[in-house]
């Protein structure tokens, strides 16, 4: 008798480990971008939606944040507005991890400032000499006499180093620009603030802000995919090696018909 309970214990042990073990199988953690964060918040929830035994969690945090825990194994799936720099992928090849990277989406970094701004363009020039300190005055841009609020990125942000490539050549932003650790946060701050400037992923345009020409051409979906627009950009995904099970199942989705449909319900540029 003691060996059949003995039995059946072990026999429940090795179920019980089994169904662990497909219940593991089908969680996926995502992390990284807030410029992506909402493709991957609407591709999880619809996804999901098809197949309820998947258990996806998205984080923000930023670009970095996001490869960052993909290298430590803390993360499936990250999320960036970047690609991934060579200092990343030698950390990661230390630590065993080979980041694959797919690009989901494109996107512009638009100009924002409050709607009641008069000015409605600027040059790259002119956006550069703003946020590194040089013109600090909207009057010297045929605007108001008001002193420009500089909103950025932290330096976490995907968005940022693309903004800092693109736009401010590597220069160093102002020391008095307010920090904002999201897309929200900058879109958020500059609603309610007048004399701002600051600058979002496509995704984050409402007509609670006013986007800017850059070089004459605003940024949008034809102008982007044009090659037009001056500070476009791809948007990421990155997995440790080719990826399997559910990881694999969910890039294909956003990949998919469906998932680029969203792509653009988000307000972002989708591949096809």
């Amino acid at each position: 008798m003691k060996r059949v309970i003995l039995v059946i214990v072990a026999l429940a042990f090795t179920l019980s480990l089994k169904i662990a073990s497909v219940h593991a199988e089908k969680k996926l953690v995502i992390q990284g971008s807030t410029t992506v964060l909402p493709i991957a918040q609407k591709c999880a929830e619809v996804f999901m939606q098809k197949y309820p035994e998947a258990n996806i969690s998205v984080r923000g945090g930023g670009s970095g944040v996001g490869i960052a825990a993909l290298i430590d194994g803390i993360c499936d799936v990250a999320t960036s507005s970047r690609p991934i720099k060579d200092k990343e992928i030698k950390k990661a090849v230390e630590r065993g991890v080979d980041p694959v990277a797919y690009v989901i989406a494109m996107d512009g970094i638009a100009v924002i400032v409050h709607p009641s701004n008069p000015v409605n363009e600027l040059t790259l020039s002119q956006l550069k000499e703003i946020y590194t300190g040089k013109i600090s005055n909207w009057g010297e841009l045929g605007g108001k006499n008001q002193k420009i609020v500089v909103i950025s990125r932290d330096v976490a942000s995907g968005t940022f180093e693309c903004f800092n490539k693109l736009v401010l050549k590597k220069q160093r932003v102002r020391p008095d620009a307010l920090l904002q650790a999201s897309n929200a946060a900058v879109a958020s701050t500059i609603k309610r603030t007048k004399g701002a400037i600051g600058y979002v992923g496509l995704g984050y345009l409402s007509s609670e802000v006013k986007a800017l020409k850059i070089e004459g051409i605003l940024p949008s979906e034809d102008t982007v995919l044009k090659g037009t627009y001056p500070i476009s950009r791809p948007l990421f995904m990155y997995t440790n090696g080719k990826p399997k099970g559910l990881a694999k199942d969910f890039v294909g989705f956003v990949l998919s018909k469906e998932g680029q449909r969203i792509v653009k319900e988000q307000g972002f540029v989708p591949l096809k």
